[in-house]
Parts: C-alpha cells; structure tokens; sequence
C-alpha cells in the first residue's frame, strides 16, 4: 500500500492517523507540523490554561511512544509549501519533499486579524496556538486592564479566564447580543448576566475604531467616540481557514477545502478533515437525511468534535473503507463555573422548551421544528446533555410537555 502523507499536526490529523491505522492501512504515515511541539490539545488553551490551573505537559494528545508504536513518523517544526498533484510529492519548507499515495489536509485555521489603526501594537493579542496561549497568559500577569474584542467563544473564554485572574476586563462585540450567531437569545442573554455578575462591562453593537498607544497598547477607541483604558487587548474575531496550499494546487474551495461525506477532495488521492474542511453535514442543513432545500450545502464547523469525526471518516477512507460522515455536531465552552454544552442545531426551530430553572443556572434549552428535536443547550446538566444527542441522532419526535417535565428523564423518550 502507498504511504500517507497528512500536512497539518493537529487534531485531526492525529485522529486522521489513528484511524487509517485502525481500518488496517498498513503504508508509511507521515505527519508534518509547522508547530515545534508535539499534536496537543487546542480547548483548554481558553479555559484552564489562561486560567494556571492545566500545565503544558498535560496538552500532548498522544505520546511519543503511542506514535512509534503506531508507526507514526512525526516531522515537526517543518510547513509545506508546495503539493505538486500530478507527481504525488510534497514541498517542504526545509528544502526536502516527500512523496504520497494518499494526501491528508488538515491544516487547520488561523485568526482572523484587526485592521485598524493600532493594531500592530504590542500587547495585542489573538489565541489560536500554545505560544499565543503563553503570551497571554504571562501578559495578564502584568496587565490591570484588558478589552477583549470580539464575543464570540474565544472571546468570551478569555474575559472569563482572565477576570478569574483579577484583571478588570470590557468586551466590545459588534452584534445586538453575544455569540448572536451560535445561539438563541435565552442563551445569548444568561451569558450576558453570567459576566455582569463578574464585573465584566460589556459594550454591545460597538465597532472599535482603533487602538491607541506609543508602542505598546493604552486604550481602545470605540467608533461611538467612546475610549477603553486597556493595557492589553485579546481580539477574538473568528477564524480563517488555512486554503493557500489546496488553492494553489488547484483543488475546489468554498469557504473551506470542499470535500463530500467521505472526506475526500475534488482529487480522489486528496482528503481533508479539520476547520479548514468544508462539508455537507446532514444536521446543520435541513432536517437529517432529505429533511430540507439546503440539506446538501457544505459547511464548516469549528469543533474538536466535528474535526475528529471527519478525520475517523478520512482515516477510513484512505483505507478503502467508505463509511460517510453521519455524527451530530456538538460543542462546550467553559465560563466561570458553568459548562454549556451544545448539540444539533437551533437553527430554523418553531418551538423551544426548556427544562429546569435559567436562573439556577442548571438547565437545558431544546429546540424542535416540526416537531422534531434538532438541537439542545445544555447549562450544568451533562447527563441531559448526552440524552439529547442520542435523541437528536434517532431524529425523536418527543411531546414537549415530556421534555419539559423533570420527571421524566430524557433518555426514557428514545424510541424502543
């Protein structure tokens, strides 16, 4: 069998390995990192990290060892700069190529960047990688105030990491309400008070205009005319899709390297996993299997879990196997001492339940439309959380009065 190549030494990449290995791809592997260090995990960098409670040493998400026993070869500290397709070979940025029957992309993201005025100066922050990590979280032991721009997860994350370290901290989001795009206004509003409570100011439907300082950061300036005092700024503005290399070798990209259920790019020896892979995921367009006008539009979902769903499937690919991607998409964000866990989709829902008490600060949001359960947000209650995912998964058409009534626990609703 041809060897493996896989560019990018992520996620899914090592998920992408695993798996081949799994499904009995018995070729070289190859994984190449443009990062020093080993795969290692990307969550905590906004939680327990910031926050001096996870050391780096607990990050690697495999051992040496593992990868050896896997016959797994890792190349570190080395980019790719080049595929050349029709000679199945790979330009690296040391000099060196390598060769390939089967190509792996899963290159990842990067952040998306200010553009204004200031924004070169030092102390202003993006957090994607461990050095971003460390930057930040060796600056806030300095820093006394920080605007974080952007109220996405990142963002959102970060102020609450770095008020937990006693730094006064203003979000400035440009939308009417936080995480607008990710989730309904119930949700969108508890977080909103969960950081008032905190002493987190909040500045909604604000643009900043720029960043002021002689070298370092001072303040931020809101178009508003309004001006921050901050000595350091974490811009959490969502992220870009690393495309350059699939682009310039010639592969399809919309918003993303295009790949169908099983993976695989518009070249059939090319697949791709990963925030930087575009897919038709039944669950996040239309109703499941057929169930609406867009349920074939690609998509691109930034999740470890989605990341390593889609890499198990490209593992199984490159193996021979076709086995299409079929997982509900789920999420987490850690804040403060709450834990919101998201599955499905509320997207396009016409009735809404939800079931426990908000201002306890414990309980779960489901959505449905037409009368099926297509996604829930979950507060505190893991255990509601994994019954959904089961529910949604079997495409339930539950009674709302039963999802709403404590009593009856959710995994009870699955059809025999």
């Amino acid at each position: 069998m041809s060897d493996l190549v896989i560019i990018g030494a992520s996620y899914a990449g090592t998920q992408l390995a695993l798996a081949a290995r799994a499904n009995g791809f018995a070729g070289g592997i190859t994984m190449i990192g443009d990062e020093p260090h080993l795969p290692y995990q990307r969550p905590p960098l906004s939680k327990g990290f910031l926050r001096n409670e996870v050391d780096a040493s607990s990050l690697p998400l495999q051992s040496p060892e593992r990868f050896a026993e896997e016959r797994i070869v890792l190349r570190t500290g080395v980019a790719a700069h080049r595929i050349d397709r029709e000679a199945c070979r790979v330009e690296l940025s040391d000099g060196s190529d390598i060769g390939y029957g089967h190509l792996a992309l899963t290159t990842g993201a990067r952040c998306r960047t200010l553009a204004c005025e200031g924004a070169g100066l030092g102390n202003v922050h993006y957090l994607r990688g461990l050095a971003d990590a460390c930057a930040i979280r060796d600056a806030a032991g300095r820093a006394r105030r920080v605007a974080v721009i952007g109220g996405g997860f990142i963002g959102l994350e970060a102020a609450a990491a770095l008020r937990s370290l006693g730094c006064e901290v203003t979000v400035v989001e440009m939308q009417e309400r936080l995480l607008q795009r990710a989730v309904p206004p119930l949700i969108s509003t508890f977080l909103m008070q969960a950081h008032a409570q905190q002493g987190v100011r909040l500045r909604l439907s604000s643009r900043v205009g720029r960043v002021l300082g002689q070298g370092t950061v001072e303040a931020v300036e809101l178009e508003s005319g309004e001006v921050i005092a901050a000595d350091m700024v974490v811009a959490g503005l969502g992220v870009v899709p690393n495309v350059e290399l699939a682009r310039a070798c010639g592969l399809a990209i919309d918003n993303g390297i295009v790949v169908d259920r099983y993976a695989r790019t518009s070249d059939p020896d090319i697949v791709a996993a990963g925030d930087c892979a575009s897919y038709p995921n039944p669950w996040l367009n239309g109703l499941g299997e057929g169930g609406g006008a867009d349920a074939g539009r690609c998509v691109r979902v930034e999740s470890i879990q989605s990341a390593n769903d889609l890499a198990r499937v490209a593992g199984a690919t490159v193996s021979g196997q076709t086995v299409p991607y079929d997982a509900v998409p789920w999420f987490w964000s850690d804040q403060y001492g709450y834990k919101l866990q998201m599955v499905g989709t509320s997207n396009g829902h016409d009735h809404a339940v939800v079931r426990g008490n908000v201002e306890s600060g414990r309980f779960t949001a489901l959505y449905l439309r037409a009368g099926t359960l297509i996604g829930a947000d979950s507060v505190n209650r893991p255990v509601d959380h994994m019954a959904a995912r089961r529910l949604i998964a079997a495409r339930v058409q539950p009674d709302p009065a039963a999802l709403r009534d404590e009593a009856v626990a959710l995994k009870t609703l699955m059809p025999a």
